[in-house]
Protein backbone atom coordinates (compact mmCIF):
# COMPACT_ATOMS: atom_id res chain seq x y z
CA UNK A 1 0.00 0.00 0.00
CA UNK A 2 1.34 3.45 -0.97
CA UNK A 3 2.37 5.81 1.84
CA UNK A 4 -0.12 8.57 2.57
CA UNK A 5 0.73 12.17 1.75
CA UNK A 6 1.13 14.19 4.98
CA UNK A 7 -1.19 17.12 4.28
CA UNK A 8 -1.23 19.30 7.41
CA UNK A 9 0.58 16.70 9.55
CA UNK A 10 2.81 18.42 12.13
CA UNK A 11 3.17 15.63 14.68
CA UNK A 12 6.38 13.77 13.89
CA UNK A 13 5.25 10.51 15.46
CA UNK A 14 2.38 10.14 12.97
CA UNK A 15 4.79 9.70 10.07
CA UNK A 16 5.80 6.36 11.48
CA UNK A 17 2.62 5.22 13.24
CA UNK A 18 0.25 6.28 10.43
CA UNK A 19 2.60 5.49 7.50
CA UNK A 20 2.96 8.97 6.01
CA UNK A 21 5.60 9.85 3.45
CA UNK A 22 8.45 11.70 5.19
CA UNK A 23 11.07 13.96 3.62
CA UNK A 24 14.01 13.25 5.91
CA UNK A 25 15.17 16.38 7.72
CA UNK A 26 16.55 14.61 10.80
CA UNK A 27 20.14 15.78 10.26
CA UNK A 28 18.80 19.12 11.46
CA UNK A 29 19.27 17.62 14.93
CA UNK A 30 22.97 16.97 14.35
CA UNK A 31 23.61 20.42 12.93
CA UNK A 32 21.75 22.04 15.82
CA UNK A 33 23.98 20.25 18.33
CA UNK A 34 27.20 20.81 16.40
CA UNK A 35 26.56 24.55 15.91
CA UNK A 36 25.73 24.96 19.55
CA UNK A 37 23.61 27.86 20.68
CA UNK A 38 21.95 28.22 24.05
CA UNK A 39 18.92 29.92 22.47
CA UNK A 40 18.23 29.43 18.76
CA UNK A 41 15.65 31.34 16.73
CA UNK A 42 14.68 30.08 13.26
CA UNK A 43 12.66 32.46 11.10
CA UNK A 44 11.01 31.02 8.01
CA UNK A 45 7.80 31.70 6.06
CA UNK A 46 4.64 29.82 7.02
CA UNK A 47 4.12 26.29 5.66
CA UNK A 48 7.82 25.52 5.33
CA UNK A 49 8.06 22.80 8.01
CA UNK A 50 8.85 24.79 11.16
CA UNK A 51 6.26 23.05 13.34
CA UNK A 52 7.18 19.59 12.07
CA UNK A 53 10.86 20.18 12.81
CA UNK A 54 10.01 21.28 16.34
CA UNK A 55 7.95 18.15 16.83
CA UNK A 56 10.88 16.09 15.51
CA UNK A 57 13.20 17.68 18.10
CA UNK A 58 10.74 16.86 20.85
CA UNK A 59 10.48 13.18 19.92
CA UNK A 60 14.24 12.84 19.56
CA UNK A 61 15.30 14.41 22.86
CA UNK A 62 12.35 13.65 25.15
CA UNK A 63 12.71 11.10 27.92
CA UNK A 64 10.43 8.16 27.23
CA UNK A 65 10.09 8.69 23.47
CA UNK A 66 10.14 5.68 21.17
CA UNK A 67 13.48 5.51 19.29
CA UNK A 68 11.79 3.34 16.66
CA UNK A 69 10.22 6.53 15.28
CA UNK A 70 13.64 7.30 13.79
CA UNK A 71 14.36 3.86 12.33
CA UNK A 72 15.82 4.17 8.84
CA UNK A 73 16.27 7.94 9.07
CA UNK A 74 19.57 9.74 8.53
CA UNK A 75 20.12 10.78 12.14
CA UNK A 76 20.46 7.12 13.19
CA UNK A 77 23.75 7.00 11.30
CA UNK A 78 25.13 9.41 13.92
CA UNK A 79 25.45 6.67 16.53
CA UNK A 80 27.52 8.51 19.14
CA UNK A 81 25.23 11.51 18.99
CA UNK A 82 22.14 9.33 19.36
CA UNK A 83 23.62 7.47 22.35
CA UNK A 84 24.44 10.74 24.08
CA UNK A 85 21.31 12.77 23.39
CA UNK A 86 18.43 10.59 22.22
CA UNK A 87 15.71 10.27 24.88
CA UNK A 88 17.85 11.92 27.54
CA UNK A 89 16.09 15.21 28.31
CA UNK A 90 12.85 16.55 29.75
CA UNK A 91 11.31 18.63 26.95
CA UNK A 92 8.83 21.49 27.22
CA UNK A 93 7.20 22.06 23.86
CA UNK A 94 4.54 24.70 23.20
CA UNK A 95 3.08 26.48 20.20
CA UNK A 96 1.86 30.07 20.43
CA UNK A 97 -0.07 29.97 17.15
CA UNK A 98 -3.40 29.78 19.00
CA UNK A 99 -2.77 32.91 21.12
CA UNK A 100 -5.44 35.13 19.66
CA UNK A 101 -8.35 37.23 20.82
CA UNK A 102 -10.18 40.48 20.30
CA UNK A 103 -8.89 41.77 23.63
CA UNK A 104 -5.74 41.37 25.66
CA UNK A 105 -7.71 39.57 28.36
CA UNK A 106 -8.87 36.84 25.99
CA UNK A 107 -5.39 36.48 24.44
CA UNK A 108 -3.82 36.29 27.90
CA UNK A 109 -6.31 33.57 28.85
CA UNK A 110 -5.33 31.66 25.70
CA UNK A 111 -1.66 31.86 26.71
CA UNK A 112 -2.49 30.57 30.19
CA UNK A 113 -4.29 27.66 28.55
CA UNK A 114 -1.24 26.78 26.46
CA UNK A 115 1.06 26.87 29.48
CA UNK A 116 -1.41 25.02 31.70
CA UNK A 117 -2.02 22.27 29.15
CA UNK A 118 1.72 21.72 28.71
CA UNK A 119 2.24 21.64 32.48
CA UNK A 120 -0.46 18.97 32.81
CA UNK A 121 1.59 16.69 30.54
CA UNK A 122 3.91 16.27 33.54
CA UNK A 123 1.22 15.28 36.04
CA UNK A 124 3.64 12.94 37.80
CA UNK A 125 5.26 16.03 39.33
CA UNK A 126 2.32 16.16 41.78
CA UNK A 127 3.65 13.06 43.56
CA UNK A 128 7.35 13.35 42.76
CA UNK A 129 9.53 12.48 45.72
CA UNK A 130 12.18 14.83 44.34
CA UNK A 131 10.00 17.91 44.83
CA UNK A 132 9.28 19.79 48.04
CA UNK A 133 5.82 20.84 49.17
CA UNK A 134 6.55 24.35 47.93
CA UNK A 135 7.57 22.93 44.56
CA UNK A 136 4.29 21.01 44.34
CA UNK A 137 2.37 24.17 45.22
CA UNK A 138 4.17 25.97 42.41
CA UNK A 139 3.17 23.15 40.05
CA UNK A 140 -0.44 23.33 41.27
CA UNK A 141 -0.52 27.05 40.45
CA UNK A 142 0.23 26.15 36.82
CA UNK A 143 -2.40 23.44 36.51
CA UNK A 144 -5.37 24.41 38.67
CA UNK A 145 -8.55 25.47 36.88
CA UNK A 146 -10.60 28.16 38.58
CA UNK A 147 -14.23 27.23 39.23
CA UNK A 148 -15.32 30.83 38.74
CA UNK A 149 -13.37 31.28 35.48
CA UNK A 150 -15.42 28.91 33.37
CA UNK A 151 -12.71 26.28 32.99
CA UNK A 152 -9.84 28.75 32.39
CA UNK A 153 -6.61 28.12 34.26
CA UNK A 154 -6.55 30.05 37.54
CA UNK A 155 -2.91 31.17 37.32
CA UNK A 156 -2.31 34.89 37.48
CA UNK A 157 -0.56 36.76 34.68
CA UNK A 158 2.63 36.88 36.78
CA UNK A 159 2.50 33.12 37.33
CA UNK A 160 1.96 32.60 33.61
CA UNK A 161 4.87 34.88 32.69
CA UNK A 162 7.13 32.78 34.91
CA UNK A 163 5.43 29.51 33.95
CA UNK A 164 8.00 28.09 31.54
CA UNK A 165 10.84 28.88 33.93
CA UNK A 166 8.95 27.36 36.87
CA UNK A 167 8.18 24.20 34.90
CA UNK A 168 11.82 23.95 33.81
CA UNK A 169 13.03 24.13 37.41
CA UNK A 170 10.58 21.47 38.57
CA UNK A 171 11.52 19.10 35.74
CA UNK A 172 15.24 19.56 36.40
CA UNK A 173 14.71 18.68 40.07
CA UNK A 174 12.67 15.61 39.17
CA UNK A 175 15.06 14.24 36.51
CA UNK A 176 18.31 15.81 37.70
CA UNK A 177 18.72 16.92 34.10
CA UNK A 178 18.47 20.31 32.46
CA UNK A 179 15.51 20.99 30.18
CA UNK A 180 15.12 21.57 26.45
CA UNK A 181 12.55 24.26 25.65
CA UNK A 182 10.78 24.42 22.26
CA UNK A 183 8.55 27.39 21.37
CA UNK A 184 6.85 27.28 17.97
CA UNK A 185 5.38 30.38 16.26
CA UNK A 186 6.64 32.70 18.98
CA UNK A 187 5.63 35.87 17.08
CA UNK A 188 2.00 35.00 16.29
CA UNK A 189 0.62 36.60 19.51
CA UNK A 190 2.38 39.86 18.62
CA UNK A 191 0.96 39.87 15.09
CA UNK A 192 -2.55 39.20 16.37
CA UNK A 193 -2.19 41.82 19.12
CA UNK A 194 -1.02 44.45 16.65
CA UNK A 195 -4.03 43.81 14.43
CA UNK A 196 -6.44 43.91 17.39
CA UNK A 197 -4.98 46.97 19.13
CA UNK A 198 -3.38 45.60 22.33
CA UNK A 199 0.20 45.33 21.06
CA UNK A 200 1.98 47.02 24.01
CA UNK A 201 0.30 44.77 26.58
CA UNK A 202 1.17 41.64 24.63
CA UNK A 203 4.77 42.77 24.09
CA UNK A 204 5.17 43.12 27.86
CA UNK A 205 3.70 39.68 28.50
CA UNK A 206 5.77 37.89 25.85
CA UNK A 207 8.91 39.81 26.91
CA UNK A 208 8.43 38.63 30.50
CA UNK A 209 7.62 35.06 29.45
CA UNK A 210 10.69 34.73 27.22
CA UNK A 211 12.95 36.73 29.53
CA UNK A 212 12.19 34.39 32.44
CA UNK A 213 12.45 31.24 30.34
CA UNK A 214 15.51 32.09 28.27
CA UNK A 215 17.59 34.67 30.11
CA UNK A 216 17.46 33.87 33.83
CA UNK A 217 16.73 30.15 33.64
CA UNK A 218 19.59 28.04 35.05
CA UNK A 219 17.54 24.90 34.36
CA UNK A 220 17.71 25.41 30.60
CA UNK A 221 19.93 23.14 28.50
CA UNK A 222 19.02 24.83 25.24
CA UNK A 223 16.02 26.37 23.56
CA UNK A 224 14.74 26.55 19.99
CA UNK A 225 12.12 29.02 18.77
CA UNK A 226 10.48 29.45 15.40
CA UNK A 227 8.58 32.30 13.81
CA UNK A 228 8.07 34.24 10.59
CA UNK A 229 9.75 37.46 11.70
CA UNK A 230 12.81 38.31 13.72
CA UNK A 231 11.33 40.72 16.26
CA UNK A 232 13.92 43.25 17.43
CA UNK A 233 15.78 42.68 20.66
CA UNK A 234 14.55 46.03 21.95
CA UNK A 235 11.03 44.68 21.70
CA UNK A 236 11.02 41.28 23.42
CA UNK A 237 14.58 39.91 23.61
CA UNK A 238 16.00 42.67 25.83
CA UNK A 239 19.25 41.59 27.47
CA UNK A 240 19.25 38.16 25.86
CA UNK A 241 22.92 37.87 24.90
CA UNK A 242 22.86 34.13 24.16
CA UNK A 243 20.40 34.33 21.23
CA UNK A 244 21.49 32.95 17.85
CA UNK A 245 19.20 34.00 15.03
CA UNK A 246 18.98 31.95 11.81
CA UNK A 247 17.01 33.77 9.13
CA UNK A 248 16.25 32.80 5.53
CA UNK A 249 19.42 34.64 4.51
CA UNK A 250 21.74 32.43 6.57
CA UNK A 251 23.54 29.44 5.07
CA UNK A 252 23.32 27.34 8.22
CA UNK A 253 20.25 25.11 8.32
CA UNK A 254 19.32 26.31 4.83
CA UNK A 255 18.29 22.86 3.56
CA UNK A 256 16.21 21.84 6.60
CA UNK A 257 13.16 24.03 5.98
CA UNK A 258 11.38 23.49 2.68
CA UNK A 259 11.98 20.81 0.05
CA UNK A 260 15.20 20.83 -1.93
CA UNK A 261 15.32 19.87 -5.58
CA UNK A 262 16.53 16.39 -4.60
CA UNK A 263 13.67 16.04 -2.09
CA UNK A 264 11.09 16.84 -4.79
CA UNK A 265 12.71 14.51 -7.34
CA UNK A 266 12.55 11.65 -4.86
CA UNK A 267 8.96 12.37 -3.83
CA UNK A 268 7.70 12.65 -7.42
CA UNK A 269 9.46 9.44 -8.39
CA UNK A 270 7.95 7.63 -5.40
CA UNK A 271 4.42 8.60 -6.50
CA UNK A 272 5.03 8.19 -10.23
CA UNK A 273 4.69 11.89 -10.95
CA UNK A 274 8.15 12.72 -12.33
CA UNK A 275 6.64 13.80 -15.65
CA UNK A 276 5.17 16.84 -13.85
CA UNK A 277 8.50 18.12 -12.53
CA UNK A 278 8.59 21.20 -14.76
CA UNK A 279 5.12 22.23 -13.58
CA UNK A 280 6.14 21.87 -9.93
CA UNK A 281 9.28 23.91 -10.60
CA UNK A 282 7.40 26.69 -12.38
CA UNK A 283 4.71 27.03 -9.73
CA UNK A 284 6.29 26.11 -6.39
CA UNK A 285 10.11 26.37 -6.62
CA UNK A 286 12.19 29.55 -6.53
CA UNK A 287 12.62 30.29 -2.83
CA UNK A 288 16.22 30.94 -1.81
CA UNK A 289 17.18 30.06 1.77
CA UNK A 290 20.87 30.73 2.37
CA UNK A 291 22.60 29.09 -0.60
CA UNK A 292 19.87 26.53 -1.34
CA UNK A 293 16.89 26.76 -3.70
CA UNK A 294 13.78 25.27 -2.11
CA UNK A 295 10.17 24.47 -2.89
CA UNK A 296 7.24 25.19 -0.60
CA UNK A 297 6.36 21.79 0.98
CA UNK A 298 2.69 22.69 1.47
CA UNK A 299 2.28 23.32 -2.26
CA UNK A 300 4.19 20.26 -3.40
CA UNK A 301 2.28 17.86 -1.16
CA UNK A 302 -1.13 19.32 -1.99
CA UNK A 303 -0.57 19.28 -5.75
CA UNK A 304 0.77 15.72 -5.57
CA UNK A 305 -2.39 14.72 -3.77
CA UNK A 306 -4.53 16.40 -6.43
CA UNK A 307 -2.62 14.76 -9.31
CA UNK A 308 -3.01 11.32 -7.78
CA UNK A 309 -6.77 11.83 -7.93
CA UNK A 310 -6.83 13.61 -11.31
CA UNK A 311 -3.84 13.38 -13.64
CA UNK A 312 -5.13 16.35 -15.65
CA UNK A 313 -5.52 18.67 -12.65
CA UNK A 314 -4.11 22.17 -12.98
CA UNK A 315 -1.85 23.57 -10.23
CA UNK A 316 -3.47 25.80 -7.65
CA UNK A 317 -2.46 28.59 -5.27
CA UNK A 318 -2.18 26.54 -2.08
CA UNK A 319 0.35 28.56 -0.06
CA UNK A 320 -1.01 31.91 -1.13
CA UNK A 321 -4.52 30.94 -0.05
CA UNK A 322 -3.53 30.07 3.53
CA UNK A 323 -3.15 33.71 4.57
CA UNK A 324 -5.04 36.97 4.33
CA UNK A 325 -2.10 38.45 2.36
CA UNK A 326 -2.61 41.76 4.16
CA UNK A 327 1.02 42.78 3.65
CA UNK A 328 0.61 43.07 -0.11
CA UNK A 329 -2.60 45.04 0.35
CA UNK A 330 -0.76 47.42 2.69
CA UNK A 331 1.98 47.85 0.09
CA UNK A 332 -0.52 48.64 -2.65
CA UNK A 333 -2.38 51.16 -0.50
CA UNK A 334 0.85 53.00 0.36
CA UNK A 335 2.31 52.72 -3.14
CA UNK A 336 3.42 55.88 -4.88
CA UNK A 337 4.30 55.95 -8.58
CA UNK A 338 7.82 54.62 -7.90
CA UNK A 339 6.49 51.68 -5.88
CA UNK A 340 3.87 50.85 -8.50
CA UNK A 341 6.65 50.77 -11.07
CA UNK A 342 8.60 48.35 -8.87
CA UNK A 343 5.57 46.09 -8.56
CA UNK A 344 5.29 46.10 -12.35
CA UNK A 345 8.94 45.03 -12.53
CA UNK A 346 8.28 42.13 -10.17
CA UNK A 347 5.19 40.97 -12.05
CA UNK A 348 7.31 41.13 -15.22
CA UNK A 349 9.82 38.68 -13.67
CA UNK A 350 12.40 41.41 -13.17
CA UNK A 351 14.21 42.10 -9.90
CA UNK A 352 14.27 45.17 -7.69
CA UNK A 353 16.97 46.24 -5.22
CA UNK A 354 16.09 46.98 -1.61
CA UNK A 355 17.79 47.44 1.75
CA UNK A 356 16.49 44.63 3.95
CA UNK A 357 15.89 45.03 7.67
CA UNK A 358 15.34 41.67 9.34
CA UNK A 359 14.96 43.12 12.84
CA UNK A 360 11.61 44.85 13.04
CA UNK A 361 8.72 45.27 15.40
CA UNK A 362 5.18 44.93 14.09
CA UNK A 363 4.77 48.67 14.60
CA UNK A 364 7.74 49.30 12.30
CA UNK A 365 5.95 47.63 9.40
CA UNK A 366 3.59 50.58 9.05
CA UNK A 367 6.34 53.21 9.27
CA UNK A 368 7.53 53.00 5.68
CA UNK A 369 7.14 51.16 2.39
CA UNK A 370 10.76 50.00 2.74
CA UNK A 371 9.82 48.08 5.89
CA UNK A 372 6.95 46.40 4.06
CA UNK A 373 9.44 45.21 1.41
CA UNK A 374 11.59 43.74 4.21
CA UNK A 375 8.66 41.86 5.71
CA UNK A 376 7.54 40.58 2.28
CA UNK A 377 11.03 39.12 1.93
CA UNK A 378 11.06 37.57 5.40
CA UNK A 379 7.63 36.02 4.98
CA UNK A 380 8.27 34.42 1.57
CA UNK A 381 6.44 36.68 -0.86
CA UNK A 382 9.81 37.75 -2.26
CA UNK A 383 13.11 35.92 -2.48
CA UNK A 384 16.63 37.16 -3.07
CA UNK A 385 18.58 36.64 -6.28
CA UNK A 386 21.73 38.48 -5.34
CA UNK A 387 23.36 40.15 -2.34
CA UNK A 388 24.89 43.63 -2.42
CA UNK A 389 26.90 45.57 0.18
CA UNK A 390 25.07 47.32 2.98
CA UNK A 391 22.28 44.79 3.53
CA UNK A 392 20.99 45.46 0.03
CA UNK A 393 19.46 42.61 -1.92
CA UNK A 394 18.11 42.01 -5.37
CA UNK A 395 14.58 40.70 -4.86
CA UNK A 396 12.12 38.93 -7.15
CA UNK A 397 8.91 36.94 -6.99
CA UNK A 398 9.81 33.31 -6.30
CA UNK A 399 7.41 31.52 -8.65
CA UNK A 400 4.22 31.56 -10.64
CA UNK A 401 2.00 30.96 -7.61
CA UNK A 402 3.12 34.16 -5.88
CA UNK A 403 3.12 36.04 -9.18
CA UNK A 404 -0.54 35.17 -9.78
CA UNK A 405 -1.33 36.19 -6.21
CA UNK A 406 0.22 39.62 -6.83
CA UNK A 407 -1.69 40.02 -10.09
CA UNK A 408 -5.00 39.08 -8.42
CA UNK A 409 -4.43 41.49 -5.54
CA UNK A 410 -3.44 44.25 -7.95
CA UNK A 411 -6.76 43.74 -9.75
CA UNK A 412 -8.65 43.89 -6.43
CA UNK A 413 -6.75 47.00 -5.35
CA UNK A 414 -7.37 48.73 -8.67
CA UNK A 415 -11.09 47.97 -8.53
CA UNK A 416 -11.33 49.25 -4.96
CA UNK A 417 -9.39 52.40 -5.86
CA UNK A 418 -11.47 53.19 -8.93
CA UNK A 419 -14.84 52.46 -7.33
CA UNK A 420 -14.02 55.01 -4.63
CA UNK A 421 -14.42 57.78 -7.26
CA UNK A 422 -17.99 57.12 -8.33
CA UNK A 423 -18.37 60.23 -10.49
CA UNK A 424 -15.28 59.39 -12.50
CA UNK A 425 -16.19 55.76 -13.13
CA UNK A 426 -19.81 56.66 -14.00
CA UNK A 427 -18.55 59.08 -16.66
CA UNK A 428 -16.23 56.39 -18.04
CA UNK A 429 -18.96 53.75 -18.25
CA UNK A 430 -21.49 56.18 -19.76
CA UNK A 431 -19.14 56.72 -22.71
CA UNK A 432 -19.72 53.14 -23.92
CA UNK A 433 -23.47 53.33 -24.73
CA UNK A 434 -22.90 56.93 -25.89
CA UNK A 435 -20.34 55.65 -28.44
CA UNK A 436 -17.84 58.25 -27.18
CA UNK A 437 -14.61 56.57 -28.29
CA UNK A 438 -12.45 59.59 -27.44
CA UNK A 439 -13.61 59.70 -23.81
CA UNK A 440 -13.25 55.91 -23.40
CA UNK A 441 -9.69 55.98 -24.71
CA UNK A 442 -8.59 59.07 -22.75
CA UNK A 443 -10.03 57.84 -19.45
CA UNK A 444 -8.71 54.32 -19.98
CA UNK A 445 -5.26 55.84 -20.50
CA UNK A 446 -5.64 57.68 -17.20
CA UNK A 447 -6.70 54.50 -15.40
CA UNK A 448 -3.71 52.64 -16.84
CA UNK A 449 -1.38 55.37 -15.64
CA UNK A 450 -2.83 55.12 -12.13
CA UNK A 451 -2.69 51.33 -12.11
CA UNK A 452 -0.08 48.60 -12.48
CA UNK A 453 0.37 46.94 -15.84
CA UNK A 454 1.84 43.69 -17.15
CA UNK A 455 4.79 44.26 -19.43
CA UNK A 456 6.65 40.96 -19.14
CA UNK A 457 7.81 39.79 -22.58
CA UNK A 458 7.95 36.22 -21.29
CA UNK A 459 4.27 36.15 -20.37
CA UNK A 460 1.98 34.65 -22.98
CA UNK A 461 -0.21 37.11 -24.87
CA UNK A 462 -3.45 35.52 -23.66
CA UNK A 463 -2.32 35.95 -20.03
CA UNK A 464 -1.68 39.66 -20.67
CA UNK A 465 -5.07 39.97 -22.32
CA UNK A 466 -6.64 38.32 -19.28
CA UNK A 467 -5.04 40.92 -17.03
CA UNK A 468 -6.43 43.90 -18.95
CA UNK A 469 -9.72 42.08 -19.54
CA UNK A 470 -10.10 41.69 -15.77
CA UNK A 471 -9.26 45.33 -15.15
CA UNK A 472 -11.81 46.55 -17.71
CA UNK A 473 -14.42 44.12 -16.44
CA UNK A 474 -14.07 45.48 -12.90
CA UNK A 475 -14.66 49.01 -14.15
CA UNK A 476 -17.75 48.12 -16.15
CA UNK A 477 -19.31 46.04 -13.40
CA UNK A 478 -19.48 49.16 -11.25
CA UNK A 479 -22.82 49.86 -12.97
CA UNK A 480 -25.17 47.82 -10.86
CA UNK A 481 -28.08 48.03 -13.33
CA UNK A 482 -26.01 46.66 -16.24
CA UNK A 483 -25.87 42.95 -17.03
CA UNK A 484 -22.15 42.45 -17.66
CA UNK A 485 -20.94 39.01 -18.74
CA UNK A 486 -17.37 37.82 -19.13
CA UNK A 487 -16.48 35.28 -21.81
CA UNK A 488 -20.19 34.60 -22.25
CA UNK A 489 -21.34 32.34 -25.07
CA UNK A 490 -23.05 34.96 -27.20
CA UNK A 491 -22.51 33.71 -30.75
CA UNK A 492 -20.38 31.01 -32.33
CA UNK A 493 -17.72 31.54 -29.69
CA UNK A 494 -17.03 33.50 -26.54
CA UNK A 495 -16.77 37.30 -26.51
CA UNK A 496 -14.51 38.86 -23.88
CA UNK A 497 -17.19 41.15 -22.47
CA UNK A 498 -20.86 41.60 -23.32
CA UNK A 499 -23.16 44.19 -21.76
CA UNK A 500 -26.92 44.66 -21.67
CA UNK A 501 -28.14 48.04 -20.39
CA UNK A 502 -31.65 48.81 -19.04
CA UNK A 503 -32.53 50.86 -22.14
CA UNK A 504 -31.75 47.79 -24.26
CA UNK A 505 -28.40 48.83 -25.66
CA UNK A 506 -26.10 45.87 -26.16
CA UNK A 507 -22.29 46.24 -26.11
CA UNK A 508 -19.69 43.71 -27.27
CA UNK A 509 -16.03 44.25 -26.33
CA UNK A 510 -13.08 42.22 -27.56
CA UNK A 511 -9.72 42.80 -25.84
CA UNK A 512 -6.33 42.29 -27.49
CA UNK A 513 -2.74 42.74 -26.32
CA UNK A 514 -0.43 44.26 -28.94
CA UNK A 515 2.88 42.50 -28.31
CA UNK A 516 4.48 44.41 -31.18
CA UNK A 517 3.04 47.74 -30.07
CA UNK A 518 0.78 48.04 -33.12
CA UNK A 519 -2.40 49.03 -31.33
CA UNK A 520 -4.33 49.88 -34.48
CA UNK A 521 -3.75 46.46 -36.02
CA UNK A 522 -4.77 44.75 -32.74
CA UNK A 523 -7.99 46.79 -32.59
CA UNK A 524 -8.89 45.85 -36.15
CA UNK A 525 -8.19 42.20 -35.38
CA UNK A 526 -10.54 42.43 -32.38
CA UNK A 527 -13.35 43.93 -34.46
CA UNK A 528 -12.88 41.33 -37.20
CA UNK A 529 -13.13 38.58 -34.60
CA UNK A 530 -16.42 40.02 -33.32
CA UNK A 531 -17.81 39.83 -36.86
CA UNK A 532 -16.39 36.43 -37.76
CA UNK A 533 -17.55 34.80 -34.52
CA UNK A 534 -20.92 36.60 -34.59
CA UNK A 535 -20.56 37.68 -30.98
CA UNK A 536 -23.49 40.11 -31.30
CA UNK A 537 -26.02 37.36 -32.02
CA UNK A 538 -26.65 36.63 -28.37
CA UNK A 539 -27.43 40.27 -27.67
CA UNK A 540 -29.96 40.28 -30.49
CA UNK A 541 -31.66 37.24 -29.03
CA UNK A 542 -31.61 38.95 -25.64
CA UNK A 543 -33.90 41.70 -26.95
CA UNK A 544 -31.38 44.50 -27.40
CA UNK A 545 -32.60 47.29 -29.72
CA UNK A 546 -29.09 48.52 -30.52
CA UNK A 547 -25.69 46.79 -30.59
CA UNK A 548 -22.30 48.57 -30.31
CA UNK A 549 -19.02 46.75 -30.98
CA UNK A 550 -15.67 47.81 -29.54
CA UNK A 551 -12.17 46.52 -30.16
CA UNK A 552 -9.75 47.60 -27.42
CA UNK A 553 -6.00 47.01 -27.63
CA UNK A 554 -3.43 47.38 -24.84
CA UNK A 555 0.34 47.50 -24.67
CA UNK A 556 1.79 48.16 -21.23
CA UNK A 557 0.30 51.56 -20.21
CA UNK A 558 -1.04 52.53 -23.64
CA UNK A 559 -4.32 51.63 -25.28
CA UNK A 560 -6.46 52.26 -28.33
CA UNK A 561 -10.24 51.99 -28.72
CA UNK A 562 -11.97 51.42 -32.06
CA UNK A 563 -15.70 51.08 -32.71
CA UNK A 564 -17.57 49.24 -35.42
CA UNK A 565 -20.57 51.08 -36.80
CA UNK A 566 -23.47 50.41 -34.46
CA UNK A 567 -26.81 49.30 -35.78
CA UNK A 568 -30.45 49.39 -34.71
CA UNK A 569 -32.33 46.10 -34.48
CA UNK A 570 -35.85 46.41 -35.90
Amino acid sequence: MRKKLPIGIENFSEFSTEDFYYVDKTLFIAELLQNWGKVNLFTRPRRFGKSLNMSMLKYFFEIGSDPALFDGLKIMQEKELCEKYMGKFPVISISLKSIDGRSFESASAALRTVIGNEARCFDYLRISTKLSDDDKKAYAQLTEVGSSQGGVYAMTEDVAAAGLKTLSQLLEKHYNQKVILLIDEYDVPLDKAFQAGYYEEMVNLIRNLLGNALKTNDSLYFAALTGCLRISKESIFTGLNNLKVHTISDVRYDEFFGFTNADVDELLQFYGLSAYKSVFRDWYDGYRFGDVDVYCPWDVINYCDLLLADSKAEPENYWANTSGNDLIRRLLKKADLSTRNEIEQLISDESITKTIRQELTYRDVEDSIDNIWSVLYSTGYLTHCGRLPGRRMKLRLPNREVKELFVDLVKDWFEEMTLADSARITRFCAAFPNEDVVTIQEMLHDYLWDSISVRDTAVRTNMKENFYHGMLLGLLRSQGNWLVKSNAETGEGYSDISIQTPNRIGIVIEVKYADDGNLEAACKEALEQIEEKKYAEGLKRGGMKKVIKYGIAFCEKTCMVMKKDSYIIS
